[in-house]
């Protein structure tokens, strides 16, 4: 059985009731969990020994615009003892753009989640310190959000002088 296999037949195991979907693209297999095990699912890569899913390599989001879950939270996890990518998705829904933070399994997440808070708005709930990465505090925009400007939103944010 090879490791995809084994990933998929565990975590099936282990979080039984449909919780779970799973796809495959170019051989990189992707699993969407609700948000409400979001936290418990990351843990359980992480802990796990038949997986060790140790390395969060990014974390990052989608703006889908028009969809009932309008965001999907996304993480791309490594586990080195297995030499294995997964990809975790977890849908955000528009009443309060809220996901609890990964940051107690990676500490890493910490400044991913930030940059995603700064682009896209999304909130992540017992973030040890969330603020703005790039943006300063007082905008009022999130510059990945699909109604935001391509050129952006003239005079909203104050550009240094040409010296």
């Amino acid at each position: 059985m090879d490791f995809k296999e084994l990933l998929k037949n565990v975590l099936t195991e282990q979080f039984p009731g449909g919780k779970l979907q799973f796809s495959e693209f170019t051989d990189e297999l992707t699993v969407t969990v609700s948000r409400d095990i979001y936290v418990e699912f990351c843990a359980f890569l992480k802990t796990d020994e038949r997986l060790a899913f140790v390395l969060l390599e990014d974390l990052t989001a989608i703006d889908w615009a028009t969809r009932k879950s309008r965001f999907t939270v996304v993480a791309h996890v490594f586990s080195i003892a297995n030499s294995s990518r997964l990809k975790v998705k977890a849908p955000v829904d528009d009443k309060d753009f809220s996901i609890d933070t990964v940051t107690t399994v990676w500490q890493t997440a910490n400044w991913h989640e930030r940059e995603v808070f700064d682009m896209y708005g999304i909130i992540f709930k017992n973030h040890p310190d969330l603020r703005r990465m790039y943006m300063p505090e007082e905008f009022a925009y999130h510059p990945l959000r699909k109604e935001f400007p391509l050129m952006g939103i003239p005079g909203s944010l104050p550009l240094p002088k040409k010296s």
